[in-house]
């Protein structure tokens, strides 16, 4: 995605949250004011408002609803589709690819292959390509991240890989 296209993204989600500017003075809005009692943008049906992270994850799901989508995905194998390992933001990605161990016990090579649109969990997922040396299994891999996810570290990992242990953070 180029750099134009992130600044776009941005505006957009910015204009989005904050609202409507407010008019310069001597200006006059177009329309009415609401209504006593009228439910005003992100207030309806009990809704919080939207925030900057909800837009850019895609409408993520919160709370009960979330519990249930983990409990569901821990059905499936992890980093599938079905079960997106959880991470914060493309440094968690990196992070946790970097943690990877093939069969021989090196770190994979990956990249980036793209988004995938919205996961189980509401929100965008992206796919990797993982590929272990020659001979070493699970060989070349597409694994499945959802960034939306602060403060959370996947523990597990996906079939035929081992993770490597985090080292204490202080």
């Amino acid at each position: 995605m180029s750099i134009t296209r992130i600044l776009i993204l941005l505006s957009a989600a910015t204009a989005i949250v904050a609202g409507p500017m407010p008019a310069a003075a001597g200006q006059t809005t177009a329309g009415p004011p609401p209504e006593a009692g009228a439910v005003q943008s992100g207030e309806s049906r009990g809704e919080e408002p939207l925030d900057l992270a909800d837009l850019l994850g895609g409408g993520r799901l919160k709370g009960a609803p979330l519990e249930a989508a983990i409990r569901k995905a821990s059905g499936y194998p992890l980093g599938s589709k079905e079960n997106p390992v959880r991470v914060s933001m493309p440094r968690g990605q990196q992070a946790y690819l970097r943690r990877l161990r093939c069969s021989d016990d090196k770190a994979p090579q990956f990249e980036r292959v793209g988004n995938f649109g919205p996961g189980v969990f509401g929100s965008i997922i992206d796919g990797y390509r993982v590929i272990c040396a020659a001979g070493a299994q699970p060989g070349e891999t597409m694994i499945f991240m959802d960034m939306y996810h602060p403060d959370h570290v996947d523990t597990g990992a996906p079939p035929g890989f081992a993770l490597k242990i985090r080292a204490a953070q202080p």
